[in-house]
Formats: structure tokens, sequence, C-alpha cells
């Protein structure tokens, strides 16, 4: 509590998925909207050198959550602008963080940023043995150049800017969009038209073969402000679960919980992505105390709960006594 006594704080992306769950924690802190400065994209485009500086200017901590992201089909159609994007903007919200005196930089990386072929679990000694896996490497690479920029900053000017690498996320409030949506919100999407229109089958992309790990957009918001108050050093650190589940068994698994009786038909023509996905996440938890709270079973539940009343409210604007 007394770390954000008197801070002033701008998180970039503070109205996104992410960001409006770290407001939540801060708010548990006692940190009022009074000293929280949330810009908005439209408003304010951190693509442009005078916004950074206008977006940090007397402010005490900086969270950089602001990002260009999509899932396989959306980093595959629009590479050029997912490189340019998270690499402009966080290159300058760091210098102008910098040269405006900021106290703290908390930046978020991604775990696309880790090579193709890396050993399970992914530890942050094993970032740079390879290239990321295609599909995503220039959005993962982009975000990686903000690493070099911290470390580069802690050498040269002592400027206390850490390295967050968030695994796969998921929960309440996240992207359902169907041209940029992640692997969860794009199933549970699938899953539950599927019930309403009575389908037989739903199409999933790729062999299901590949694993992903995932951490509930809660338990991040957590480590993440745990990390602001308590981790001061150059070196990258994992936010994750620590749990490994397959594709195909976390469409089942969604596929349950919808209550989708028909069947599943895998799209093999299209990419898996990378191969496995799994974090070693003790430097998180020797570093700022950080474990997980929610099961994942339970917080797939949650997740799909929200979609199910968001997408009930937004239908009975329209059509009246229409539940599903």
């Amino acid at each position: 509590m007394s770390f954000w006594s008197s801070k002033k704080i701008v998180i970039t992306g503070g109205a996104g998925f992410l960001g409006s769950h770290i407001v939540e924690q801060l708010h548990c802190r006692g940190i009022q909207n009074e000293d929280l400065y949330i810009p908005r994209s439209k408003a304010l485009d951190l693509r442009r050198w005078d916004n950074c500086v206008n977006a940090v200017k007397d402010k005490d901590i900086v969270i950089h959550l602001a990002a260009k992201v999509g899932g396989i089909g959306f980093n595959q159609n629009h590479p050029g602008q997912l490189f340019y994007d998270n690499a402009i903007m966080g290159v300058q919200i760091i210098e102008a963080a910098r040269q405006a005196g900021v106290e703290k930089c908390v930046i978020l990386g991604t775990i696309c940023a880790y090579p193709k072929f890396t050993p399970i679990p992914f530890s942050e000694d094993n970032l740079w043995n390879g290239y990321p896996e295609e599909t995503n490497a220039p959005y993962g690479l982009a975000k990686k150049m903000l690493l070099v920029q911290t470390q580069a900053y802690w050498q040269e000017y002592g400027f206390n800017s850490i390295y967050i690498l968030p695994v796969n996320l998921y929960g309440p409030r996240d992207n359902f969009n169907t041209e940029s949506s992640h692997v969860i919100p794009a199933l549970i999407r699938k899953f539950t038209e599927a019930v309403c229109d009575g389908k037989k089958y739903v199409d999933v992309w790729g062999t299901g073969n590949a694993t992903r790990e995932f951490l509930y957009v809660d338990d991040a918001a957590r480590g993440i402000v745990l990390a602001a108050e308590r981790y001061n050093k150059s070196e990258p650190v994992n936010l994750g679960s620590g749990m490994e589940i397959s594709i195909r068994d976390l469409a089942e698994l969604i596929k349950d919980l919808t209550g989708f009786t028909g069947e599943i038909h895998w799209d093999c023509s299209k990419p898996d992505g990378q191969p496995k996905r799994r974090l070693d996440v003790s430097r998180a938890q020797k570093e700022f105390g950080f474990e997980t709270r929610m099961s994942f079973r339970e917080g797939l539940k949650k997740t799909i709960e929200w979609y199910m009343d968001e997408r009930g409210n937004k239908k009975d604007a329209t059509v009246p006594g229409n539940t599903c």
C-alpha cells in the first residue's frame, strides 16, 4: 500500500482487457481515479512521439500495456502493422518516460518472443536461443526489442524499467471479435453460437496437437501489480500458471462447458502455431511472491458466463425475449 501512496500512474491500454483488471487491482490498493491516467488510443495515438511525451508527463509510474494483438489469422494477415505499431509505441513510451524522470516503467512483453522450439518449461534464460514461431514472429520480435531497450537503459542510465512476459490470458472482458480474438474467446464464441444455432459441428483450426498455457486475467493483473511494487531488476520475468493443455483437450473442455453436443471438425490445412508452450514460473514466485489462485476450469466457466451474459444483453436490446 505504501508503495502506491501519492503516486501518479499512467496505464497505456488501461481501458482494455488486461488494463481494466489492473485498474481494479489498484483500486483495491487505495488508488483513486484522479491519480490514474488512462489514455485512449483514439484520442492519444502512441505511435506519435508528442503523444508519448504527453502521456508520461508528471507521472511516477508507467505501466505499458498498449499493443496491437490478435490470433494466428490476424498475425498472418497483418505482420507489418504488428511489428511497427508495437515496436514504435514501446520504444517511444520508454524513452519518453526516461526523459521525464519517471520513477519506474513496467513493460509487458509476450510469450510469442520465445523461440519456436524452446525446452519445456520455457525458462527466461532460453529467450534468445532461436527464432520465434513464424506466424507470430513480427509481433514477438517487436515486443522483444523492448526488453533490449529496458536492459540498455538500466546499463546506461540506471533507469528502473522492468519487463514481464505474460502467458496467454483469458477471462471476462476478453476480445471475442472473430477477426482478432485468441484461441479461448474464439472457441467460446464458436461453441456458444453453435448451440444457439443448432449446428451439428464446429470447425477448429489446426490439428489440435499444439499445447498452450493460460493465465486467468485477474491473476495476471495481480501479478503485474506485485511486480511493480516489488521487482527492481533488468532480467525478464515469466508470468504464468505453470499448466499445459493441448488445443484438442481445450476444445473438448469448452465444448462440455458450453453444452455443445455436436462434433468438432479439425481443419488441418490451418497452422497450429508454436508446437508447445508452458512457462517456468519460479522466478516470479521467488522475486515477488506471485502464485495463481484461479483454477483453469473455474476460470473458463466464469469467462463463458460473462460472454453469455454480454451476448444475451446485446441481443435482448434488439430482439426482446431472445436469451440465446
